[in-house]
């Protein structure tokens, strides 16, 4: 019998703030259905994603034959359960099959065929928070795609480390200024017993070496397996290498695979299918030298690659500048052509180097740590930003931080930051938060945002638009620049909620607080209101409040405490 064990753990502008609130939730409030594969001693891994879910959870027995989804339990089924059984839930759950890889033995990738996703793991050390980011990710409660195309420009790193250890102790510093990390499956190494390396490392060993870059960072991941021809090392004689390869990706979590154009077609529409909350990008290299811009070749093969692309990735090998040119005319071709898909334009070699500085998609990073760089003509991010600010397409603004950034080190960071990017800003601290001293900067040439410790009202008359946030919260805390052109228009922000609300979400699922109780103390509004924004975004309520009252918009979301009983409704999800 089944055993139940409970776990105990918008950017609209506008002119001035409105009496209603708008928050935006979770997207479904429903608990997620998920059927959990273990194995042998690994029952406990079964609590731990319950406990990221919020959810009870159960384990069904061998015997079990005729158990049936249970509503907001996890499922938890063993290896020595008749695992054909599993089929007839699919749809109806989401199955999950579990791999521990410092168990004995591991056998990832045993039981793919019966399951949608697979998760890999370490108990020594277990890292929960990858857990709540791989689980918010495949139940498609986080969207990195769409928070990435809100960026008016994005990068990609390449570990092209033959083992991904071996980047781990300076990962953090390879990786600032990038938005995405590319695991370069094809220049992984697989050592052999004899000490040679296979061609092709082994499903177990990428999967390992995956799960051991998902564990130290949390910028999206995308998986690569280049062939032979576009200066990678897969053989190309059986593309259902590639299929298999990119499809496990999917069911590993990752938020980006790399499905090169000259794959069949009908390969590409499989991984289509299939590819749940996982984003495509189509690539396409040309290392020959003959590739033209200006051909009809260039927009066939784009709109080949848009078909099944979220993004459409074109990189050609050039010897002249006038290349360069002959790209940009067509990305302007493209982009008043076609909406949807980003497209992502680059020429390879030392001729190529201007249009890595132009290009706004996922542009390919390179680091002085690095052992090598994934393709010829390869800059840093702070070589980019200093070609853009040579050419005059990036100038020199000031950054204000108002309140006492230097007393806590704040400003230290953000000037670490700048120069670690070769960034051509300037950091101007100012003792004082006010009204008056933000009405005197922002009408400074050179005003490129600010960020104001303690926040000032949302009614700020310098103003001219706040955020749906800061207008709810009543309170400013950043101030945006944005540039098109030569006009600038700002947008006061409070990036506050967003900071508890991500924290929240570090252990957890965001579905997992829907419809649970909290308990917020503060002495005043003005220092809960961002926190109280931040629950509502996540659907949590009723709120308690304890040690101030709310009068503004949002107090229909909040209850004064009143004793014990309110307080036996909080608990951790």
């Amino acid at each position: 019998m089944a055993t139940r064990v409970q776990v105990e753990t918008s950017t609209m502008s506008i002119t001035k703030p409105r009496p209603v609130v708008a928050v935006e939730e979770v997207r479904g409030h429903e608990e997620p259905s998920i059927l959990v594969l273990y194995e042998r001693d690994q029952e406990h891994i079964v609590a731990e994603i319950a406990a990221v879910l919020g959810q009870q959870w159960c384990l069904i027995g061998a015997e079990d034959n005729n158990a049936s989804p249970i509503d907001g339990t996890v499922i938890g089924i063993s290896d020595a359960y008749n695992l054909s059984r599993v089929q007839r839930w699919r749809g109806s759950s989401t199955v999950l099959a579990t791999h521990c890889l410092d168990a004995p033995n591991p056998a990832v990738g045993s039981r793919s065929s019966i399951c949608d996703y697979e998760y890999l793991y370490t108990t020594k050390p277990f890292f929960r928070r990858d857990l709540a980011r791989f689980l918010s990710f495949i139940l498609g409660q986080i969207n990195p795609h769409k928070d990435l195309a809100k960026k008016a420009k994005t990068t990609l790193i390449s570990t092209t480390f033959p083992d991904v250890h071996a980047a781990l102790p300076n990962l953090d510093i390879l990786s600032v200024g990038a938005d995405a990390i590319e695991i370069r499956v094809d220049l992984l190494k697989e050592t052999k017993p004899d000490g040679s390396f296979n061609e092709v490392p082994s499903l177990q060993y990428v999967g390992e070496q995956l799960m051991t870059l998902r564990q130290r960072t949390e910028l999206p991941v995308i998986f690569t397996t280049r062939c032979t021809k576009e200066n990678g090392r897969f053989p190309m004689d059986d593309p259902n290498l590639f299929y298999d390869y990119l499809y496990r990706a999917v069911q590993w979590g990752c938020e980006y695979i790399d499905v090169e154009l000259w794959l069949p077609e009908e390969l590409r529409r499989k991984l289509a299918s299939q590819k749940g909350n996982s984003k495509i990008i189509s690539a396409f290299h040309d290392f020959s030298g003959n590739f033209k811009w200006t051909s009809p070749d260039a927009q066939r093969l784009f709109e080949q690659g848009a078909v099944y692309g979220d993004v459409v990735k074109m990189i050609a090998l050039v010897s002249t500048m006038q290349e360069n040119y002959e790209l940009e005319y067509f990305r302007s071709i493209i982009q008043s052509t076609y909406p949807y898909p980003p497209f992502s334009g680059l020429n390879m070699g030392p001729m190529g180097q201007l249009s890595r500085a132009l290009n706004k998609i996922f542009t390919p990073i390179t680091h002085p740590l690095l052992p090598l760089i994934a393709a010829p003509g390869q800059l840093s991010a702070a070589e980019i930003n200093s070609a853009l600010h040579s050419m005059g397409q990036m100038p020199k603004l000031d950054m204000y931080c108002f309140g006492s950034m230097r007393a806590t080190g704040q400003a230290m960071f953000f000037e670490k930051c700048i120069n670690e990017l070769s960034l051509p800003h300037q950091l101007v601290c100012i003792e004082q938060s006010s009204q008056d001293g933000l009405a005197a900067v922002v009408k400074v040439p050179h005003f490129g945002g600010a960020y104001i410790n303690p926040p000032i009202a949302a009614s700020a008359p310098c103003l001219p638009s706040i955020s749906d946030a800061a207008a709810s919260i009543g309170q400013i805390d950043t101030v945006v620049a944005r540039f098109d052109g030569d006009k600038t228009s700002l947008v006061g922000e409070n990036a506050t909620w967003k900071g508890i609300r991500a924290t929240l979400c570090r252990d957890f699922v965001p579905s997992a607080y829907s419809g649970q109780a909290a308990l917020l103390l503060a002495s005043q509004e003005s220092q809960a209101a961002a926190a109280i924004f931040a629950l509502r975004s996540l659907n949590i309520g009723p709120i308690y409040t304890i040690g101030f009252k709310v009068q503004g918009p949002l107090s229909g979301f909040v209850t004064p405490f009143r004793g014990l009983e309110d307080v036996k409704k909080v608990e951790q999800p």
